[in-house]
């Protein structure tokens, strides 16, 4: 037994265990590298990062009580004071996170005079006067937080040790990251506005030119048939009870759908068997968020503008296709059509002359949901119909019904 031990046989396979060995140790370092930061200061970057992205959803939604609660946490994380606080434009608190809240006064004091001058104040320890002896509080530093140009509130921060340099650089730093956030909420309500403001000039577009000669049409039959006149005036109703919701930006494009049915049944009413519509919709699409009333105003342009001014009328077509990440809808009429350069000038000039201001009013509101690259895509020529296109993802964040 002792000769085999002592073979060579036995110190190569032990080397080669050894190598092995190595080689595994290695390959375990590497892969533990791949899953950790391999300087403190990568781990202090990602930190941060992570800190300031999860105060930002709060911060988004404006400066309030409940946002201020839920993003204090996090910032006085990032600036390791003892206490952090907000307040609003009038200097009010907003929320606290943390210790002293007996120095609220002092807070609003500096705070009036920050929303009054618009530049920061502290408060030393020698002019801070407090009744309870166990408390730290050794520096109170407030800044200003501003939202185009306006001072909208304050950023407190009270810390245990002397308000130096950079402190007051650090928590400048972040009521600047605080109120570029609250701009981009400023600015997301600004554009909800404008939407809002939109589909109401939408509607009030809708009720001249379609509302009298539904009702026109529907008094028509009360005499000759009045069963039908019942069956119109319901279609009315629906129509006009989803047009004039409140509820919401966004709509499916199944209720769209169902809505220009309605819309549909009432012209034909009118017009008989010179309008004609198809459907080619995909199931799979039917569930697709767009904005509310996009579809509407592309079919009665068709209507309007395509079908009514030719003699024996003509047939609308709507296709909602599956596109992978993307639905593609079209709005396709055989109608008159128009000189592209027309229609350029038409849109330019909706708001004034109110020509097409459907279809100006719908690229808008495609554009502020989804991006420029989905605005409207419009194929015309005299004599040759109108092509509408519209690409709408099957998902954006922010975007739902």
């Amino acid at each position: 037994m002792a000769d085999v031990l002592s073979s060579p046989l036995v110190l190569v396979l032990g080397v080669v265990i050894v190598a092995l060995v190595a080689v595994i140790v290695v390959l375990l370092v590497r892969r533990a590298r791949r899953h950790t930061f391999a300087s403190p200061l990568e781990r202090a970057t990602f930190s941060t990062l992570h800190t300031v992205a999860l105060a930002a959803p709060a911060l988004r939604e404006g400066l309030n009580p409940n946002s201020a609660a839920y993003a204090l946490p996090y910032l006085r994380t990032l600036l390791d004071t003892c206490a952090l606080t907000m307040t609003d434009a009038r200097g009010e608190v907003l929320a606290w996170d943390g210790e002293a809240d007996q120095h609220k006064p002092d807070v609003v004091s500096l705070a009036d005079q920050v929303i009054s001058t618009g530049r920061q104040q502290v408060l030393s320890h020698s002019a801070i006067a407090c009744q309870y002896p166990s408390c730290d509080v050794r520096g109170i530093v407030v800044v200003p937080l501003e939202s185009d140009g306006a001072i909208i509130g304050t950023l407190a921060a009270l810390t245990t040790a002397t308000a130096g340099p950079v402190l007051l650089r650090a928590t400048a730093e972040v009521a600047r990251y605080v109120s570029s956030q609250l701009e981009l909420a400023e600015l997301d309500e600004s554009r909800a506005r404008l939407n809002r403001a939109e589909v109401r000039a939408l509607r009030a577009q809708i009720s001249p030119h379609f509302v009298y000669n539904a009702l026109t049409t529907i008094a028509s039959f009360i005499r000759t048939d009045p069963v039908r006149a019942r069956d119109l005036l319901i279609e009315f109703a629906d129509f006009t009870r989803y047009s004039f919701r409140t509820a919401g930006e966004y709509t499916t494009l199944s209720d769209e759908l169902t809505n220009i049915e309605r819309y549909i049944a009432l012209e034909k009413a009118r017009f008989g068997n010179r309008l004609n519509i198809k459907l080619q919709i995909a199931p799979e699409v039917l569930n697709v968020v767009l904005p509310f009333l996009a579809l509407q105003p592309l079919v009665e342009n068709a209507v309007r503008h395509g079908l009514s001014g030719k003699p024996n009328g003509g047939t609308i077509t709507i296709t909602a296709e599956n596109a992978g990440a993307e639905c593609v809808i079209i709005v396709e009429d055989d109608g008159v059509g128009m000189d592209p350069a027309r229609l350029t000038e038409d849109l330019d000039d909706a708001h004034l002359s109110g020509a097409h201001v459907g279809l100006g009013n719908v690229d808008d509101r495609m554009r502020s949901a989804f991006g420029d690259d989905f605005g409207l895509v419009v194929d015309t020529a005299v004599g040759a119909g109108m092509k509408i296109t519209l690409r709408v993802p099957k998902f954006r964040a922010g975007i739902r019904v």
